[in-house]
């Protein structure tokens, strides 16, 4: 704007001096005058236009150059972003096939366990030993799963706010909420009513004492480990035999419609364990997802960035236009000036031919 002011004052003054040399002076020195005023002032105005493109030329590259450094830093940014969180994705699928790994093996395990702890008498002798084992059992699987109990997601002898102590407790995400685990073992009446040198109703006998052995588990399961506003609604209870659970499922369906009445889960370590796998897939997916709008807040940003980009590239397209057509006009300008110098030196011819021309007469 200021360029603009600076050459219309140089037209006025121009225009300014030519009428007072005009009138001042009528003769070929005037002439002179303005032919080398307009000379020079030709030569100002190419020079300024030169100096105007050059500066044009000048800002448009540092624009052009903090624009592309932005773009890269951004690029770097983004590309540095999703490099951490691609490797942090992989690697947690990687974690994942390992513990799945480790569950498999743990199951080949337990299974290869399986046909001994039917007859487990002569090491379980008492409930108390019972509940240890189904306890360590527990702990193993929720290892496997989670890792140990250090990360948060579970913890294992927990006391509750009523006071009792569940084997374990599970943190899992909503909308399932705080599980409770508790292991159980009704193993001596199974063992009675499995045993075929037993009389029929001996095993008839030992048959209901076990149906009502786990009933009474899943009751204090309901009763102790389920908290309205502390646990969800639903508990777990963990058989460490998968010949108990075999057998509840195949010929005690009125054991599992109570315990589902119940809100109670009856479990094996094949199932816990697939049961586990799914929460640690869900949770594992949780996390992902925060790594994925880390990603989609950092594109949504640099659109922002490209979007003032374009608005501050139109604006200087806007200026550079206006430029030339300021120079065009000047250009048209200065042609008239000439044109009209033009016309006052034929005038100033035509005068003095007339005079001499009075003065023969």
């Amino acid at each position: 704007m200021i360029n603009y002011i600076i050459i219309g004052l140089i037209v006025i003054n121009l225009i300014i001096l030519i009428i007072l040399l005009f009138k001042k002076n009528n003769n070929n020195d005037m002439i002179d005058r303005i032919s080398q005023l307009q000379k020079d002032t030709t030569k100002d105005l190419g020079d300024f236009k030169f100096d105007i493109n050059k500066n044009i030329n000048n800002d448009f590259e540092k624009l052009t150059y903090n624009i592309e450094r932005k773009l890269t830093y951004i690029n770097d940014f983004v590309n540095e972003r999703l490099d951490k969180n691609f490797e942090k994705s992989n690697k947690t699928f990687l974690d994942v096939i390992e513990r799945l790994k480790k569950i498999d093996e743990a199951q080949k395990k337990i299974d290869s366990l399986s046909t001994d702890i039917v007859s487990l008498q002569s090491v379980l002798t008492d409930k108390k030993t019972r509940g240890i084992f189904g306890e360590v059992n527990l702990e193993y699987i929720l290892n496997n799963a989670f890792g140990s109990s250090k990360n948060g997601i579970y913890e294992i002898q927990k006391k509750l706010e009523n006071g009792y102590i569940v084997d374990a407790i599970l943190y899992a995400p909503a909308p399932l909420g705080t599980i409770a685990i508790d292991s159980k073992f009704p193993l001596e009446n199974y063992q009675k009513m499995t045993d075929k040198s037993a009389s029929k109703e001996e095993r008839a006998a030992a048959e209901k004492m076990f149906v009502t052995d786990v009933k009474k588990h899943i009751d204090d399961i309901k009763n102790k480990y389920i908290i309205p506003g502390v646990t969800t609604n639903e508990a777990i209870m963990f058989l460490p035999a998968e010949a108990i659970f075999a057998e509840i499922n195949a010929y005690h369906e009125d054991l599992v419609a109570y315990a589902y009445s119940n809100n109670v889960w009856i479990t094996s370590p094949t199932t816990l364990i697939a049961t586990l796998s799914t929460i640690s897939m869900i949770i594992k997916n949780i996390e992902r997802d925060k790594y994925a709008k880390v990603i989609h807040n950092e594109l949504t940003k640099l659109g922002v960035e490209f979007t003032r980009y374009k608005d501050r590239w139109d604006k200087l397209s806007r200026n550079i236009k206006a430029v030339n057509t300021s120079v065009d006009e000047i250009n048209i300008t200065s042609d008239k000036i000439v044109k009209r110098f033009d016309q006052i030196n034929k005038v100033e011819l035509d005068v003095k031919e007339i005079t001499y021309e009075e003065e023969k007469k």
